[in-house]
């Protein structure tokens, strides 16, 4: 590992860094760390490797005192916080404040701000659900699996003086940008967390020219949130692949790290796929330049190969398109009624999975509802096709013949002039968003060969059927993010699953983990997973989403990155031989491990070495 650590070293020594706005011109350097040895960079820290069983935890003796926390600070030019959880305003306590606790009950959820506070994360069960808003609550509020200090970052600077502390003090390190994260890998009891979400700027570059791309291309910074570049977008009358429908998810920080879909999945690859040159902050707190020649292995690494892994991106140079139409198409129907018997209903399902498959050919992509009622005499449908490049005619003419072969099965379902797409480039302003999300779900990506070979379609459409009988909800997502459609610059971390997949989808599991003990809780996923198993059965070549999945994935190391899992290993040992990014279900996670109390599987803990 010594060796690993001074050979990167050799090479980031030797390379010349770009900035890609000013925020990144402002860095640590040797007059700024002084005499506090704390936060000196990787290569400098003369403090011995920590061989302790834990992270530094609150309580613990490793826990630094008040006055270095108060030298930290003083670092950070007031930077480090201690925020309050904003729940905490409505239980009994120092920080009760009925006035506040009334605003984040009743109007909270349609400002902006959740994602504007510095602790909230907006899945809460990782949190281990220690603080809910509540307008009556029981108990006590307690920090759970919330972090412990905050640094507001707004500099390179604030970054790296985190990361220094952080690594030289044993402390477990979390990232925070928006707050989206469906797993818990924004948070953790006894971190510091790194909010990124101020680092919000933007570049129009109408030609740049990296090895083979020569084209239109955009900077953009990692605090940056889809609804914001869409403005952009209609600014520089370009188009750009961010999320849709999710507008306030910062793309290019743990959606980017994941793959990142979006409906131009079908046209231009995922999110992975339109980076061309990343800005980040090391393991040893360095920042360095990562692209096709510069530090290829974690440049590598980053386009798709797991978030809060292997650095920390402050900005991004991606790849922009002419603007562009989105036409939107609805379809819905319900069976079980004497219009559409159940049998028929299910007929109709199968047509639209392969019309989805028909949709993704001509650049679109689709998103699917099925649930079902009284023990599964009654279900649900409903989708919304994303028609990418097609105006609204040429999406009517299109979906013409796909509503008539849904007609020829028994559904009776009229093809209507689509809109343009509420999912793309809504702005909204970005308001809305709340803490929620006390229930578990599962994913998997599903082989084009399931669809197109009528022996493996009819067990994959049955164990879709099966899932949903039994009470779980299926959403799924017709992409086809192919190599092809990716382009330039190609080769990325993504799993291989991605691009040989026809749809993405998730199995929602309706049992609320709150107040559930921890064998309950895992109970219910066994019960869930009964039927994910029948899916992975029927689905052999297959994996699973990382930013979307279950994060007890079973062999999740073969399920998130397949083939790349070796490589993304070696290249964590050589970037981070700290282990100081650490998220549960990531490359590297096995070598630790988050001790609960209750034996949940939360962030509620702290971090220890298995």
């Amino acid at each position: 590992m010594l060796l690993s650590y001074i050979l990167l070293n050799l090479v980031l020594a030797a390379v010349t860094y770009a900035v890609n706005f000013p925020f990144e011109s402002i860095q640590l350097n040797g007059k700024d760390i002084g005499d506090f040895a704390q936060i000196s960079f990787g290569r400098d820290f003369n403090g011995s490797s920590s061989s302790d069983a834990c992270k530094a935890f609150p309580g613990t003796s490793q826990w630094p005192l008040n006055a270095i926390w108060a030298q930290l600070n003083t670092s950070l030019n007031g930077a480090l916080l201690q925020p309050a959880i904003p729940a905490s305003a409505c239980y009994d306590g120092p920080e009760k404040d009925t006035e506040k606790c009334n605003y984040l009950l009743s109007r909270a959820s349609g400002s902006r701000f959740y994602l504007d506070d510095p602790i909230t994360v907006l899945t809460e069960w990782p949190t281990g659900d220690t603080c809910p808003t509540m307008a009556k609550p029981t108990g006590s509020c307690t920090r759970g699996g919330f972090s412990s200090y905050v640094v507001d970052a707004t500099t390179v600077k604030h970054i790296q003086t985190a990361v220094n502390f952080a690594r030289n003090q044993n402390i477990r390190l979390v990232m925070k940008n928006s707050g989206h994260d469906f797993v818990g890998r924004n948070t953790g009891a006894g971190a510091i967390s790194i909010w990124l979400h101020r680092l919000k700027s933007f570049e129009f570059l109408p030609v740049y020219r990296q090895g083979e791309y020569n084209g239109p291309a955009a900077r953009v910074s990692t605090g940056l949130e889809a609804w914001e570049v869409y403005k952009y977008m209609k600014t520089y009358n370009i188009s750009i692949v961010v999320p849709a429908g999710s507008t306030t998810v910062a793309p290019w920080g743990g959606w980017m790290q994941g793959a990142g879909h979006s409906i131009l999945a079908s046209k231009y690859g995922l999110g992975a796929d339109q980076v061309l040159s990343l800005q980040v902050v090391t393991a040893d707190g360095s920042f360095v330049t990562a692209d096709t020649e510069t530090n290829q292995d974690l440049f590598f690494a980053l386009r798709g190969g797991g978030p809060s892994t292997y650095g920390i991106v402050t900005s991004a140079i991606v790849k922009t398109y002419p603007a562009l139409e989105v036409s939107n198409v609805p379809l819905s129907f319900s069976g079980g009624t004497s219009a559409i018997p159940i049998e028929t209903f299910w007929a109709g399902v199968d047509k639209y999975h392969l019309i989805g498959k028909n949709v993704t050919d001509v650049g679109g992509s689709a998103y699917s509802y099925i649930s079902s009622s009284n023990n599964g005499r009654s279900a649900t449908f409903s989708t919304v096709f994303e028609l990418a490049g097609m105006t609204k005619q040429q999406g009517f003419t299109y979906m013409q013949s796909h509503f008539d072969s849904l007609n020829a099965v028994g559904i009776p379902v009229k093809n209507t002039m689509p809109i343009s797409s509420p999912s793309w480039m809504n702005a909204r302003d970005g308001v809305g968003d709340a803490p929620g999300g006390s229930s578990q779900f599962s994913s998997r990506l599903f082989p084009v060969q399931n669809f197109d070979d009528p022996a493996l379609f009819r067990p994959t459409m049955a164990a879709i059927r099966q899932s949903v009988e039994a009470g779980y909800r299926f959403h799924g997502l017709h992409f086809r993010p192919s190599l092809d459609k990716a382009g330039y610059p190609g080769t990325a971390a993504i799993i291989p699953a991605w691009r040989n997949s026809i749809m993405h989808a998730d199995s929602f599991d309706s049992f609320s983990m709150r107040g559930k003990t921890a064998v309950e809780i895992a109970e219910s996923r066994a019960r869930h997973n009964i039927y994910m198993d029948r899916i992975r059965a029927v689905t052999p070549g297959g994996g699973a989403y990382i930013n979307e999945a279950d994060v007890q994935e079973p062999n999740w190391q073969d399920s998130f990155f397949g083939g790349t899992y070796e490589r993304l290993a070696k290249i964590k040992k050589e970037v981070d031989p700290w282990n100081l990014f650490w998220a549960p279900s990531t490359v590297g996670s096995e070598a630790y491990a988050v001790r609960t109390e209750d034996g949940k599987f939360t962030q509620n803990g702290p971090l220890c070495k298995t």
